[in-house]
């Protein structure tokens, strides 16, 4: 079954279509994999529903359903669930968010099941709930994986974990700082200054406010930076900058960036 990006219920090869009531019914069952009880699982499919009206749609819903063994133990009067068997790609999603951090860096574990929310478009309160905590669950491991690439020297991978993270959240500042950082240890100062006036702006535009300055002091002093920014909206990228070098201890260790030698240039 598929909840990440769309829905899809699929038997024996063959997508499986179902009304809209059953839809949400095996929706909400793969995203809640305990078993629910027939009460309060109809209250949140059917919030304001009279609950004898609720609990008959539900058992409709199930009914209609039309596989049986799609629910544990087949029994529809006993607390709803999915069966053991049924393989779901969000729990699929949360086993690899569970194991990342033990991966070694220079494994490459499939990570396009964390490209994906949970049922995009979909409205009702219970996936909301869902659809943020598993969001956030994974834009954390793809910040800390992309981290931890970088400092394995995996640079490219590095970049485009963060860039998925990105596009996820535009506006988290964790997620732009793990693209700069990424950025600069590859050494590509001009995409990351980049990153930095791209993200500035949308927090000018949006909110009104400049970029945090922890993400400013990712970047070496500049003695016309203070200057510049003091008299008017500067992107960074219009400051010269000194060369760099990244120095960077073991995995999960410190990270800075100094200044190294060479005559300043533009980026």
């Amino acid at each position: 079954m598929r909840v990440l990006g769309s829905f899809t219920l699929v038997s024996d090869g063959a997508a499986v279509p179902l009304g809209v009531d059953s839809r949400r019914l095996v929706a909400y069952l793969a995203v809640h994999p305990r078993p629910q009880e027939h009460a309060a699982l109809a209250a949140d499919l059917w919030p304001g529903v009279p609950a004898a009206a609720a609990q008959r749609l539900l058992n409709e819903a199930a009914t209609a359903v039309g596989i049986p063994t799609l629910f544990s133990d087949g029994d529809l009067e006993a607390p709803l669930a999915l069966a053991a068997d049924v393989q779901v790609d969000l729990a699929d999603a949360l086993g690899l968010v569970r194991a990342l951090p033990e991966i070694p860096a220079t494994d490459s574990p499939d990570i396009a099941l964390l490209s994906a929310d949970i049922l995009p478009g979909w409205t009702a309160a219970w996936i909301a709930v869902e659809r943020e905590r598993f969001r956030q669950l994974r834009l954390h491991a793809l910040e800390e994986r992309s981290l931890r690439l970088s400092a394995a020297g995996r640079h490219a991978e590095a970049v485009a974990l963060a860039e998925m993270a990105v596009r996820t959240a535009p506006s988290r500042e964790s997620a732009r700082r793990a693209l700069i950082e990424a950025h600069l240890a590859q050494g590509n100062i001009a995409a990351a200054v980049a990153e930095y006036d791209a993200y500035e702006e949308l927090l000018r535009s949006s909110v009104g406010g400049p970029a945090s300055s922890s993400l400013d002091a990712l970047f070496p002093p500049s003695p016309v930076w203070p200057v510049l920014r003091a008299r008017r909206p500067m992107p960074r990228s219009a400051v010269q900058l000194p060369a760099l070098r990244a120095v960077r201890g073991a995995v999960g260790g410190s990270r800075r960036l100094v200044s190294g030698g060479g005559a300043s240039r533009p980026y």
